[in-house]
């Protein structure tokens, strides 16, 4: 009889487990950005696309003659999964003054807590990436300096994507549908003079992420409120914004659409995760531990399919 592997070692919990699975932290966005993608094992690869849909081809075939052939995506780089595990510690006593206050269930409470802890993480990494002006070409970013700036008012965001969106749409044959953008990013949009010139007349509100899509002319603007604060910082340090200074525009597929679809990117994650496992009891510290573990890998897959702005606030 063969050993078991770590996987089939682990006993989960499967309410917990479902629970955990479908939490969601409000703030963060990086799932929004790079959507899950479940993947069966840690040997995938990732699926890259070539230009093959936007070349032409000659299909002319004479009597007799072989047909032309085309293959369209391949299989790139493997997909590295990083697991990430974190405990959380239910002490006895606060669990007993918790049992008697209706509707506190800290066991949930904890989970949530931990995968919040989790999901900073992976809000940080995904930001660092998808934002790394060393992962685009000369077609997809640009550095905005002084009057650029969308925080200024004599800056035209709207000319800048409008341009952006043409230079995605020849790259990938599709306009881009998303702008993500950091919470200053945000402020500035709100407040230029430009944007609250076209909704002057038809709304007294103030301006929202719904109202700034409809002027981009995109499906979504997602803000990233997100901030994040070094292990090592000091409990009375301003954390830093995880999405910075920046603006990013991309395509991102509609859920449920063909996988040949050269979309931005994913969060590769393991099928079945995130998992709780069965909590144990810790004698030494009379506390109840809730073992939580999650296993994935935010990647680009099409980078041609987004544009970054660097210094866009």
């Amino acid at each position: 009889m063969s050993a078991m592997n770590s996987r089939q070692a682990q006993v989960i919990d499967p309410i917990l487990t479902t629970q955990a699975r479908g939490y969601t932290n409000a703030e963060f966005i990086a799932h929004r950005v790079l959507p899950f993608s479940d993947i069966p094992n840690r040997s995938m690869r990732a699926i890259k696309f070539g230009k093959e849909s936007f070349r032409r081809y000659n299909t002319r075939r004479a009597p007799g003659a072989e047909t032309q052939r085309v293959q369209f995506g391949y299989a790139a780089d493997p997909v590295s999964m990083k697991q990430e595990a974190l405990e959380a510690l239910v002490p006895d006593e606060i669990r007993a003054d918790a049992s008697g206050v209706p509707g506190i269930d800290l066991a949930s409470i904890s989970i949530n807590a931990v995968q919040d802890i989790i999901g900073l993480g992976r809000e940080a990494d995904t930001a660092a990436l998808v934002l790394n002006a060393a992962n685009y070409d000369n077609n997809h970013k640009l550095a905005l300096a002084g009057t650029d700036k969308w925080t200024d008012p004599d800056s035209d965001p709207g000319a800048a994507i409008r341009a952006a969106r043409e230079n995605i749409r020849r790259s990938i044959g599709r306009y881009p549908t998303v702008l993500s953008i950091g919470a200053d990013v945000f402020g500035g949009l709100t407040a230029h003079p430009k944007v609250k010139e076209q909704f002057k007349y038809t709304s007294s509100e103030s301006v929202t992420a719904a109202m700034l899509a409809r002027y981009f002319d995109l499906e979504e603007v997602i803000v990233g409120k997100a901030v994040v604060l070094s292990d090592t910082a000091a409990d009375t340090d301003l954390a830093d914004d995880v999405w910075g200074h920046d603006a990013l525009l991309f395509y991102r597929a509609p859920a449920g659409s063909n996988f040949m679809i050269p979309a931005f990117g994913y969060t590769y994650r393991l099928s079945g995760y995130p998992l709780v496992e069965q909590p144990y009891y810790e004698r030494s510290r009379k506390s109840w531990i809730y073992p939580i573990t999650e296993e994935f890998q935010p990647q680009l897959t099409g980078s041609e399919g987004g544009f970054l702005f660097k210094g866009a606030a």
